[in-house]
Formats: structure tokens, C-alpha cells, sequence
């Protein structure tokens, strides 16, 4: 095709083929419809409902409020604390899924496991094997530490839980128990636990607690006349036994009247028979605990009257005596021939004593036991010497104050030889006097299903139930951890006694050192644990600020997180932090790696609230400023390699417990900071600011 040419008249922009104008038609048609869409879209918002933040707005009657148009907070991003704290909390989340646990509680709100419906052991014959029965008591925790070590070795406890009392008016009991009014609250919780540990861990366990005529360490034999005086306390006091045993489904009785008045023993043994006589078709057993060696009982007729005569067989010597062997085998072994001319073995305990006496001239012993028999002898650089002569064990020392002290003591050696001068007997078994006080290595030979034990296992000597404390104050540090030890023993061919042994200082057993600091006499510092609590943290931080006091809160992790502007406020006030646990477990009852994870959950949790960290550390349920046995030290070694100070304390009156009230917490605290023994004195207080009820709690805060 020819192109066209425009002729020499046309206008500039004349376009014969009309090209250009289909360029402007479609640009114009491109624009109407980008116009169009736009108008569509603006309609489309208008008509539409808009997205704006979201406004609490209550009904229209209730409008208007201005505190209802504040929009929420945006979604905040967590910061690398937060995330280290959620970790942590979901890695101990994880671990107690895989981590059976016994809630942890005081004592005195325990409830006490059911017992189990256990038929009793038949009496034993010549060719059963012998019993191994457990003396328990409720004054020292060490006794508690062997229960829980050596429960499995036992067939019955016989704990020291009641003794006589004489009645305000007729009706009145004639008997007082641990179990519900104990001299103590230390003596009721440790009974509580006891019990709760063996309904829990052996429900099958005969207990056949004691009853005696001690009271204040003193044996009441006025008391005892009168509750046998006639059949009307006779019966009343069997009545109060019936219901005491029956009350706790224990499996009998234990009878201990010591001291008794030679007047006495008539009325004392009809009490027996008559006991007897209540208990038999009831199937209760009532076991009678002897002197060793007094001619004022008639061993035959007490015989009689119980299922088993248990022979006390110790104390030759003893704390108001001069200075002597406790039981030499000579002594030992003419009274056993002796009792068991008359006696049937197979109704007859042997019991056996493992502890020692302490003399010192113109003082009346002290009663130590065999670790702190052989720690003396350490730290006084005295030696200990095998007697031959009575074949017990014995050392003298020279104190600081120029005192000299004559100690003997029996230990797991004494009681081998014992039981094998017995064996030939066939007696139904052997109690050992007492639970906590006596050489651990014991359990080798003593509770053991072997017939005949060999004496080479007392070789070895494990380390005891108590915990050595070095300094004053209430923050603790683990110094030393136990090691065992061992002695050298001679063991003769032909007869299979133990003639001799030896101790090497360097070579004596220890439990676990802990150093005691930060004594401070004249100062008081206030704790509180297990909160922060909504309703009575903000009440005490304001009586401090007041008051301008400050304190420590020892927090729980899982409170600290529900109300995090608390714990704030507590750092912003002045006041100290400490790590609680975030569960608040018994530690003692958990694997140390969940430990760790208590503890490191807490702290990340303050530190992503506070923006700080701690050192201080306070187990959950630490009854006082120091962990009495050795399974309370764990949890502190544990949180000692973590960086933590372990903070004690002295001074517990009791705030947490039901009906305490203001006066007397406050006059509990005033009393134990009045305080001025050095190895007893405290300046750290426990209150609480949270769980249960706090109205006492807050009643003292304001005092």
C-alpha cells in the first residue's frame, strides 16, 4: 500500500486513517474504568463496617463512662526474659508429669493415713525368726531420720507415744498421746509423721506404742499408785488404752512403768491381768517392758500377765551411777542366763541399747549418742579404747574448761556380741533402744533375714542421722558432705565373738558440716513467705512503708506470676526478694533435678518482673534455722551449687497454723527474741503473706 500523504492544506494534526483516535478512545475507556472502580471501592468502605480497636462499652443505660473508651493495649512482644521464665516454667511443668509427688504440708495439717486391716504375726516359736523391733521417740528428729532409713528392717515400732496422767475429774482421760496432746508441737509433728510415714510406706507394720510414767523426764510414781491404786482406775485407765489403741487400729500395747514403788507391784500386776484379760479377745497383744536385773519383780508372774516380757537389758551403769560400763558382756550374759531359767524365750524381747553416757565429776551423765560418741572423741583428739575386761567401748577427755569427762558408750560391735550370747536362747527377738541414737552399721546384723550375719559387715561404719553445725546465725552453708569410716574388729575362731576392736580418729564416720553465719545479736529481720497474695501483701507493705521497715519476701514462683505488679512493688519499696520454689513442694520428697527446675523457674519468672535476680533461698515447710538430718541437706547442696544463700530461721510463731491469734503470735516472737544462748538465739522471724486464713496474720502485722 501507498502511505497517505497529507496535502499541503491540512492541518497539522489531521489523521485520514483516524489511528489517533482509537489511541484516545482507549486511554479514555482504560480511565473511566479505573475511575469507576476507585468510586465503587470508596462507597464499599463507607457502607461497610469499619475496623477500629475494640472498646469495652457497657449497655447503653449505663453509658456514659470514660473509662470505658480506653482501648485495649496492643499485644506486646515478650522480651528475652519472659521467654527464659516460660521456659522454664514449661520444663518443670514437664518434669512433674513424670514425677509422682506426695503434696507437702505441715505436719500439724496432716491428715493421717488410714491403717491398714493387718492380721498380727503369730507369737514366735523356737524355730521362727526372731523379731527386730524399733524403739521410736519423738524428741529428737534423729529418731525419725532412722525410722525413715531402716523401716523395711522392722516387724514392729513401739513408739514413746503416751504416758500417765492423773485425771482434773472423773471422766477425764488418764492417759496423755503425742497423736492429739502432745508436751510439744515439736513432739506432735514429729509423731504425726511418723505415723503418716509408715501408713504410706509399710500400712502392714504392727506399731505397738508405748505407755509409760514419764512425764518431764521424771518417773511419776505417785501417778502410777494412783492410776492402780483400785478397780476404778485400773478399768479407767484400761479404757483409755482400749481407746487409744482401737482409736489408731494399733496392734497392742507396750507397758513401761519404771521406778514403780515396792507397794506398788501388787496393784501394778492386777492392773497387767486385767489388761490382759481386755486385750486377748480382741486380739491386741500387751507387751511388758522389765528392769534387766530387780528383785522387787516377780518375773514369772509378769510373765503371765503379757504376751511377751521384753527384758531392758542395759544401763549397769547409767546417768546417776558413777561412771561405768553400759552393759559388759560378763554382766549381760550372768542376768540373761538368769532370766531365761525362768522365763519361757519364745514370749520374752531382749532389748538391746546402743548409746552412750557422758560423765562428768560432781554432774549427773548426759546421754550422747554413738555419732556423738565417736565425734567427741575426734574433735577432743581422745582415743578410743576397747575394755576387755567388759568388752564395751570407752574414751576420757579434758574440755576448755578444764572438766574431765569418762565416756562409754555400746555401738554395733556390743550388740553383735549380745545377740550371739543370746541366739542359743531362741528368744522371740530383740528391740533395739533406741531408733536415731544408735551405729547405723547395726542394720548389717540387726534386721537382717540372715540366720547367722557375719561380724566382718561392722567393718564398715555409715555415717549417722544428725547434722554437724559450726558457727551461730541463721544462713546456712554446706561445708562438708558425709563420708563413711571404718574399724578394725577381731573376730575369735571358736566361739564367733567379736573379742576386740579398734578406732582410728582419721578414719571416724561424719555426716554433713554446716556452717552457721550472720549472727547479729540486737537485730531482728522479717521474712515472709508463700505470697505475694492480692489481699494481704498490699496490707503489710503498707504497714512497712509506714512504719518504714523493710523485710524479705520469700516468693512463690506460680504467686509471683498471678500477680507480678506485687512483686514489683515490693523491689520499688526497698524491700528483699527470696526464692521460694514455684510449686512450694516438700523438696525432700523430690529428685534434685526437679529441684533445680523449682528454683530456676522462680528465679527467671523475678528476674523477667523485677529485672533483677536473687541469692537468697528459703525451703518450703523449714520448720527452723536448721536442717536437723541429713535428707533435709540435699535441697540446700543443691541450691548451693546453684549460687544460692540459704536463709534459716529461729524464730516461728506459728502464724500459719488454725486459730492462732495476734497476741500470741506476737508474744511467741517477743519471747524467742529475748533469747540470749548463743546456740539457741534467733533474729530472723517467719510470717506469711499468703495462704489460708491471714486475719491472725494480719492482726500481729498491725501490732
Amino acid at each position: 500500500m501507498v502511505p497517505l500523504k497529507n496535502s499541503p492544506g491540512s492541518p497539522v494534526f489531521y489523521d485520514p486513517r483516524g489511528r489517533r483516535w482509537r489511541h484516545v478512545r482507549r486511554t479514555y475507556l482504560a480511565l473511566g474504568i479505573v475511575a469507576t472502580a476507585v468510586t465503587a471501592i470508596f462507597i464499599a468502605s463507607v457502607l461497610s463496617a469499619p475496623f477500629l480497636p475494640r472498646y469495652d462499652l457497657r449497655p447503653l443505660k449505663n453509658l456514659p463512662h470514660p473509662a470505658d473508651l480506653k482501648p485495649q493495649p496492643r499485644a506486646v512482644l515478650p522480651n528475652a526474659r519472659e521467654v527464659k521464665a516460660k521456659k522454664e516454667q514449661a520444663e518443670l511443668q514437664k518434669a512433674y508429669l513424670q514425677t509422682p509427688r506426695v503434696p507437702g504440708r505441715h505436719p500439724e495439717l496432716m491428715q493421717v493415713a488410714p491403717p491398714a486391716n493387718a492380721p498380727l504375726p503369730a507369737p514366735a516359736s523356737f524355730g521362727a525368726k526372731q523379731l527386730s523391733i524399733g524403739f521410736y521417740i519423738d524428741w529428737d528428729e534423729s529418731s525419725y531420720s532412722s525410722l525413715e532409713r531402716n523401716l523395711n528392717r522392722l516387724d514392729w515400732l513401739m513408739p514413746q507415744w503416751a504416758h500417765l496422767v492423773t485425771p482434773d475429774k472423773p471422766g477425764d482421760r488418764s492417759i496423755a498421746d503425742d497423736l492429739t496432746n502432745a508436751d510439744s508441737e515439736a513432739e506432735h509433728d514429729q509423731a504425726l509423721k511418723a505415723l503418716n510415714l509408715i501408713r504410706q510406706k509399710r500400712p502392714q507394720l504392727p506399731i505397738i506404742p508405748i505407755v509409760q510414767n514419764l512425764s518431764n523426764e521424771k518417773w511419776e510414781k505417785d501417778v502410777l499408785a494412783k492410776a492402780v491404786a483400785d478397780e476404778n482406775s485400773r478399768q479407767a485407765l484400761i479404757t483409755a488404752i482400749s481407746n487409744f489403741v482401737e482409736q489408731n487400729k494399733f496392734a497392742g500395747v507396750c507397758i513401761d512403768f519404771e521406778e514403780t514403788l515396792p507397794e506398788t507391784h501388787a496393784n501394778l500386776l492386777r492392773f497387767m491381768q486385767e489388761l490382759h484379760a481386755a486385750f486377748q479377745p480382741r486380739g491386741w497383744l500387751v507387751v511388758q517392758s522389765v528392769p534387766f536385773d530387780d528383785q522387787q519383780w516377780h518375773y514369772k508372774d509378769y510373765a503371765a500377765a503379757s504376751d511377751y516380757l521384753l527384758l531392758m537389758a542395759y544401763d549397769e551403769h547409767y546417768a546417776g551411777k558413777e561412771a561405768g560400763s553400759i552393759a559388759s558382756q560378763g554382766w549381760y550374759e550372768s542376768l540373761l542366763s538368769k532370766r531365761m531359767n525362768e522365763l519361757n524365750p519364745a514370749k520374752t524381747i531382749i532389748a538391746l541399747g546402743s548409746y552412750g553416757y557422758d560423765w562428768t565429776e560432781g554432774k549427773n551423765a548426759q546421754e550422747i549418742s554413738f555419732q556423738e560418741a565417736v565425734i567427741h572423741a575426734n574433735e577432743s583428739e581422745a582415743q578410743i579404747e576397747w575394755d576387755s575386761a567388759t568388752r564395751n567401748p570407752h574414751y576420757e577427755y579434758d574440755e576448755e574448761d578444764e572438766s574431765h569427762h569418762i565416756v562409754w558408750f555400746l555401738d554395733a560391735v556390743t550388740a553383735f556380741n549380745q545377740m550371739r550370747a543370746a541366739s542359743g536362747y531362741h528368744p522371740a527377738g530383740f528391740a533395739l533402744w533406741r531408733m536415731g541414737s544408735e551405729d547405723p552399721s547395726l542394720w548389717s546384723v540387726f534386721g537382717t533375714d540372715e540366720a547367722n550375719p557375719s561380724p566382718e559387715s561392722l567393718r564398715k561404719m555409715s555415717y549417722g542421722y544428725e547434722v554437724d553445725f559450726e558457727g551461730t546465725g541463721e544462713l546456712l552453708k554446706v561445708q562438708a558432705s558425709p563420708h563413711e569410716g571404718e574399724r578394725g574388729i577381731s573376730v575369735d575362731a571358736n566361739t564367733g565373738f567379736i573379742s576386740s576392736e579398734s578406732y582410728d580418729n582419721k578414719k571416724i564416720p561424719t555426716s554433713y558440716v554446716i556452717e552457721r553465719t550472720g549472727d547479729h545479736p540486737g537485730w531482728i529481720a522479717l521474712t515472709f513467705d508463700d505470697g505475694p497474695d492480692p489481699k494481704w501483701t498490699p496490707r503489710i507493705l503498707d504497714i512497712l512503708k509506714q512504719e518504714n521497715v523493710p523485710a524479705t519476701f520469700f516468693v512463690m514462683g506460680k504467686n509471683g506470676q498471678a500477680y507480678p505488679d506485687l512483686l514489683r512493688r515490693e523491689v520499688n519499696e526497698g524491700h528483699e526478694i527470696g526464692n521460694h520454689t514455684f510449686t512450694h513442694p516438700n523438696l525432700g520428697e523430690i529428685p534434685g533435678r526437679v529441684t533445680d527446675l523449682e528454683l530456676n523457674a522462680t528465679q527467671r519468672l523475678i528476674e523477667s518482673i523485677t529485672g533483677r535476680s536473687t541469692v537468697l533461698f528459703r525451703p518450703p515447710y523449714f520448720g527452723d534455722a536448721e536442717a536437723d538430718r541429713p535428707e533435709e541437706v540435699e535441697p540446700a547442696i543443691r541450691a548451693r551449687d546453684l549460687g544460692y544463700i540459704m536463709v534459716g530461721l529461729r524464730i516461728d510463731p506459728g502464724d500459719w497454723k488454725l486459730g492462732a491469734n495476734p497476741d500470741e503470735i506476737v508474744q511467741k516472737t517477743i519471747e524467742r527474741a529475748e533469747d540470749t544462748n548463743p546456740e539457741t538465739r534467733g533474729q530472723v522471724i517467719l510470717l506469711h503473706d499468703s495462704g489460708g486464713d491471714r486475719e491472725a496474720r494480719g492482726g500481729a502485722h498491725s501490732l
